[in-house]
């Protein structure tokens, strides 16, 4: 059983900058992909980047291309995500996932979440 686990939230200005960490824990990655997503108050749940654990390849949405970047460490083994000048429609709670490539199944291993919270 996977289990990832967040942390790095918190109440930021807008123009600051927060690194989220996703911990993952419970089997080989080598052949999954993870991914950040976020759900603000009265919305869905959006994606917002990826990275393949072999290769690196790192997907981006486009709300977020130039501010955010992914990345993984792959002896802890940890996904973060560096996420820098911040706006106030950034606040929401993200979630960290993983999703084994070529699997049907999509994210299907979620983190409990992070909030990250941006003032105006």
């Amino acid at each position: 059983q996977v289990q990832l686990v967040e942390s790095g939230g918190g109440l930021v200005q807008a123009g600051d900058s927060l690194r989220l960490s996703c911990t993952a824990s419970g089997r080989t990655f080598s052949s999954y992909a993870m991914g950040w997503f976020r759900q603000a108050p009265g919305k869905e749940r959006e994606f917002v980047a990826s990275i393949r654990w072999s290769g690196g390849n790192t997907v981006y949405s486009d709300s977020v291309k130039g501010r955010f970047t992914i990345s993984r460490e792959l002896r802890k083994p940890t996904v973060y995500q560096q996420m820098n000048s911040l706006k106030p429609e950034d606040t929401a709670v993200y979630y960290c996932a993983a999703h084994r490539i070529g699997s049907t199944s999509g994210y299907d291993q979620w983190g409990q979440g992070t909030q990250v919270t941006v003032a105006s």
